[in-house]
């Protein structure tokens, strides 16, 4: 498929990517057309990785967007991963030119759990 313009970019979580291809492929299944190859892998990878639903994801990420340090790349990456452990959120944050404090550790991980 070729693109010819981009309309809109935003990012989006797992879980909300999942639900824009269930609804791909409904409509695709209800119009009696196909499957791609690259479609049902997408399908298969947003179903085995996507741990809570495209709500809560969306709500962990505007919680975790009103934390000091926190941009939306990190945030969404958060909210795919669902960290457990201050190492995973340091992991996730390696990149990162600035270090958390155990309090903002803390802060994360209590989102984080809340909406598990």
């Amino acid at each position: 498929m070729i693109v010819k313009q981009v309309l809109k970019e935003e990012t989006l979580t797992l879980p909300e990517v999942k639900n824009i291809l269930d609804n791909i492929k409904e409509e695709r299944e209800k119009d009696g057309k196909e499957l791609g190859y690259e479609l049902r892998k997408a399908i298969s990878h947003a179903e085995i990785f996507s741990k809570i639903s495209a709500k809560k994801s969306r709500e962990l990420v505007n919680e975790l967007s009103k934390l000091e340090k926190m941009k939306p790349e990190i945030a969404i990456r958060i909210a795919d991963v669902l960290p457990l452990s201050n190492d995973e959120i340091r992991t996730i944050y390696a990149k990162e030119r600035y270090t958390l404090s155990e309090d903002e550790l803390k802060q994360i991980l209590d989102l984080v759990v809340k909406f598990e």
